[in-house]
């Protein structure tokens, strides 16, 4: 079966971006534009993001988590981490993070460093976490082979079960990441694809080098 995608066509012409406005460090631009496209723009789950690693076969995989923290250091999320991507980055913290806001014709790509963050702050964040969330939590071994839904379904009694009327403690496999960047690029569309494309790379200094990029 073929799919003629040829004649698929947008022009963008929403936004500019010029070095005339913008930051000398990305992490400010990124604060801008998040709080632009949250407040003005229909996205939906604004803090979706596509993080890739590479694997154990050598293989590059993205797939979508969601944001949970912009620090000036980084950028926090949570997950398993025994999951196909906590194993990923354990072996190769070095990992890309994507933002594609469609409606504002604006997407972010970062290079960086996955770190674990402290077990406290993992510890905070999993106490504010809907309590059916906190079970999900210990019902799923991500990633791992299960024979069907009905084993998810069966664990989750279980444990609703176990922990009714009690706290339920975060499983000490799950915790969150921050990604330190060390390169960081906004694109924003323009009119016959001449897109704007700035990069922002961190020197020695730990300043920025900022460079404009032909679309």
């Amino acid at each position: 079966m073929e799919s003629d995608l040829s004649n698929y066509r947008k022009s963008y012409e929403k936004k500019e971006l010029l070095e005339s406005t913008i930051s000398d460090n990305p992490m400010e631009l990124f604060q801008k534009w998040f709080h632009e496209v949250d407040s003005n723009f229909n996205e939906g789950e604004t803090n979706a993001m596509t993080i890739s690693t590479i694997g154990s076969d050598g293989y590059p995989k993205g797939r979508v988590v969601l944001l949970k923290k912009i620090t000036f250091e980084g950028f926090i999320f949570y997950t398993n981490y025994e999951s196909e991507k906590g194993k990923a980055i354990k072996e190769n913290p070095h990992v890309c993070l994507s933002f594609f806001w469609h409606q504002a014709e604006r997407q972010v790509i970062i290079k960086g460093k996955a770190e674990k963050v402290p077990e406290n702050m993992s510890d905070g964040y999993f106490e504010s976490r809907p309590r059916g969330s906190q079970l999900g939590a210990l019902a799923s071994h991500q990633s791992s082979i299960i024979e069907n839904r009905d084993v998810l379904e069966m664990e989750l009694r279980q444990l609703e079960a176990k922990y009714e009327g009690k706290d339920i403690p975060r499983p000490t496999y799950w915790g969150g990441y921050i990604v330190k960047p060390i390169e960081m690029e906004f694109w924003q569309g323009r009119a016959n694809r001449l897109h704007d494309r700035i990069r922002y790379q961190l020197l020695e200094n730990c300043n920025w080098d900022i460079k404009r990029l032909s679309p």
